[in-house]
């Protein structure tokens, strides 16, 4: 379920990047670089879920070592 979740995600910010280029006028002088800010987010947020997907199991046996560390 994760992994579908994760390649949708990939997909649709794929589909949304490509978008942009093809939207954007090259030629207006005020346009500044929306464009490439909006990329490098999408491009963070993408290597965040990754790292996310592969690491959360070590993440939540860390945490519950922790919990059970504690509360005994």
């Amino acid at each position: 379920m994760r992994h579908r979740l994760i390649a949708r995600f990939l997909y649709v910010t794929t589909l949304f990047s490509s978008g942009i280029h093809a939207m954007s006028p090259e030629d207006h002088p005020e346009r500044g670089d929306v464009p490439g800010w909006v990329m490098i987010t999408l491009m963070s947020a993408v290597l965040v879920a990754g790292l996310l997907a592969i690491a959360s199991p070590a993440l939540e046996g860390l945490f519950n070592e922790a919990i059970n560390r504690v509360s005994r």
